[in-house]
């Protein structure tokens, strides 16, 4: 587990471009109990795909004219049961950091895992989050 303190700046990328930071199991359910409306959900991370990719391909596509209701965040290494509670929406695939979701009236319909991140551009990621808002939202 990381320190908070550490990983504070990181989460901020998130959570100032209007993330809603979920640190709790209660709150992750919360909101993916919803039966209704999308939600993209961003597992954070420390590494370096997360900073240079994941984030800002989040924030890029955040800026679509199409997006999901709500856009949140857990910090893996950090929220360990709030991830683990968002990772059990996340079924069939293993957990994944950094990685993103988007629910639509409460089911996962687009999922890039770590390997679909890692080493693709902030704008690749932003264009393939695009492309399934376009489609869900």
């Amino acid at each position: 587990m990381y320190p908070a303190e550490l990983t504070a700046p990181m989460a901020k990328d998130l959570t100032d471009y209007g993330f809603e930071g979920l640190s709790t199991p209660e709150a992750v359910s919360e909101v993916l109990d919803q039966k209704e409306g999308t939600t993209m959900v961003v597992v954070n991370s420390v590494c370096g795909c997360a900073a240079a990719n994941a984030r800002p391909g989040a924030k890029l596509a955040a800026e679509h004219e199409k997006t999901p209701d709500k856009m949140v965040t857990v910090f893996a290494g950090v929220d360990k049961e709030a991830t683990e509670k968002a990772r059990s929406y996340m079924a069939p695939y293993p957990p994944s950091s950094p990685s993103i979701a988007l629910f639509k009236d409460g089911q996962l319909v687009h999922f890039l895992e770590r390997h679909h991140i890692e080493g693709r551009s902030a704008d690749i990621i932003a264009e393939n989050l695009k492309l399934a808002f376009d489609r869900y939202c």
